[in-house]
């Protein structure tokens, strides 16, 4: 799946206009049936991958076939940069899709705003659906009071992808001999990207899609040190706890070691470029042709003991005020059953615990090795967490940005800059 991008101020205002108009529900009567080619439904979605997209036409093709009510189903293809400002607008505006895809950092914003429809009904009243086999770590994010919200679709694992060819030619153990001698964590793994940027010039580790602006793709980092942005209840910022400030004083010491590529510098990974790239699972297709030899690890302890696993998600869930969100709701349990879940396991790391095998992720990955899919991937979707979310995360997600600023400088007050953090996103979370 994409990561997440910072929205814009627009979005945020626009936000509030969401909660209210959500509360209407546009679901049909289930009393009548809808007449022959009476009914049109509309997907959002941000893959423009035309592969992708021929098979959701495909399997809404075969819905087709045994309802006779659906007109047409067609898939809007948003920017991914633009995605969440867009949705929000439509929400707000009245355009409304009848089914959205959602980021992981947008589901509390979602979920409790009302904007999605209850799903748990539909789905296992469905023949065949099989709704336990929803992996119950993966739907988490996604339920309130006991009702499922969104389908999981995409539950991929961030992980530590390492250039070996490069850790060799800088004199250093491969992260395999790093695992081995127990010195897989993350002191020093900044340690060993220090020193390669010294010996060779490429870059250390590289946070995908961070560039200096989205902060929660940190998470693997942070999640670690048992750090976390706010309380479980989202009311109390935790930014400035000794955790949090252990991870980010660790970041600030990277960024002056040159451990981590400053703000401002383009690193890619997957050309060579740099030791180490914390990214998800999905990312290794960009690996195929690679020049050099590498390894998938999972993510590193913060100083000894076991670490944090962490998954990115995205959902797809049915509009509440959408027009058709009776028939929206049958489609979604028709597109994410076992058949067709299978089918889209090829691009999406399923959230059902009969596809989370080897046999199957080696679809989605087919450069990974059985014992990389098992060892790293597999057991990397177990007890993890996700991405921090919260009902006023655009407006949190910017003013933590803002707040973070001074982070990025040599030798910063880390302790300082956190509590200002708080500070600034207290009364969003109170609020």
């Amino acid at each position: 799946m994409k990561s997440s991008k910072t929205l814009i101020v627009a979005a945020a205002v626009a936000a509030s206009a969401l909660v209210l108009s959500a509360c209407s529900s546009g679901s049909s009567d289930s009393s009548s049936t809808p007449a022959p080619n009476s009914v049109s439904l509309r997907m959002t979605t941000w893959t423009a991958n035309q592969d992708q997209l021929k098979l959701f036409n495909q399997i809404a093709d075969d819905f087709k076939k045994t309802h006779p009510e659906i007109k047409s189903i067609t898939f809007d293809s948003l920017p991914p940069a633009d995605y969440s400002t867009t949705l929000t607008t439509q929400l707000a505006g009245g355009d409304a899709p009848d089914l959205a895809w959602v980021f992981d950092t947008d589901a509390t914003d979602y979920v409790n705003s009302g904007t999605l429809a209850p799903l748990t009904s539909t789905l296992k009243a469905t023949a065949g659906y099989d709704y336990s086999d929803l992996s119950s770590s993966a739907t988490k994010l996604w339920t309130a009071k006991g009702q499922l919200y969104a389908y999981p679709f995409s539950t991929s694992p961030f992980i530590v992808f390492a250039n070996d060819s490069l850790l060799s030619q800088a004199g250093l153990p491969t992260s395999a001999q790093m695992k081995a001698n127990g010195t897989w964590t993350w002191p020093d793994i900044m340690q060993a990207a220090s020193q390669v940027n010294a010996k060779t010039g490429k870059g250390g580790v590289v946070v995908n899609n961070f560039n200096y602006q989205d902060w929660t793709t940190l998470v693997g980092i942070w999640n670690s040190f048992g750090a976390a942005p706010w309380s479980s209840n989202g009311k109390t910022c935790t930014f400035d706890s000794p955790e949090m400030e252990s991870a980010f004083s660790l970041i600030n010491k990277a960024i002056r070691d040159k451990a981590m590529p400053g703000p401002g510098t383009t690193v890619d990974f997957f050309s060579g470029g740099a030791a180490f790239e914390v990214a998800q699972i999905s990312s290794a297709g960009l690996l195929a042709k690679a020049g050099f030899k590498w390894d998938v690890n999972p993510l590193p302890a913060a100083k000894d003991g076991a670490a944090a696993n962490v998954i990115g998600q995205a959902g797809l869930g049915v509009i509440a005020k959408g027009k058709n969100a009776e028939e929206a709701s049958k489609f979604l349990a028709f597109f994410t059953n076992p058949d067709n879940a299978k089918k889209l396991a090829a691009y999406f790391p399923p959230p059902r615990t009969s596809l989370q095998t080897a046999d199957t992720l080696a679809a989605t990955n087919p450069v990974l090795s059985a014992d990389q899919l098992n060892n790293v991937v597999i057991k990397s979707l177990s007890d993890a967490v996700t991405r921090p979310g919260h009902v006023n995360q655009a407006q949190i997600a910017k003013k933590v940005q803002t707040a973070l600023t001074p982070m990025w400088k040599p030798n910063a007050d880390v302790s300082g800059i956190l509590k200002n953090v708080c500070s600034s996103v207290k009364p969003l979370l109170e609020g």
